[in-house]
């Protein structure tokens, strides 16, 4: 039985938002867990998906803060 944990930082994807929303959350459960039955036969109701947002004063990259690392490296 897998299990799968999926670690995102807690931001909003759009303007305004604050975090990954519901129907993300739902379509990325529906897609690793459709993946592993593809590539490993693994059966849906025995796949398990967690799904965790992280504040993003808690990501590190590169030996830095997220936040830091992403205007270190910003394009432009």
């Amino acid at each position: 039985m897998p299990y799968v944990n999926i670690k995102v930082t807690r931001e909003g994807t759009t303007p305004g938002s604050k975090g990954v929303t519901p129907e993300q959350k739902a379509e990325l459960i529906k897609g690793v867990s459709e993946l592993l039955l593809k590539v490993l036969n693994k059966p849906l109701d025995a796949t398990f998906v967690v799904i965790n947002e992280v504040d993003l004063e808690d990501w590190g990259v590169g030996g830095l803060p997220v936040d830091e690392w992403r205007r270190r490296n910003a394009k432009g």
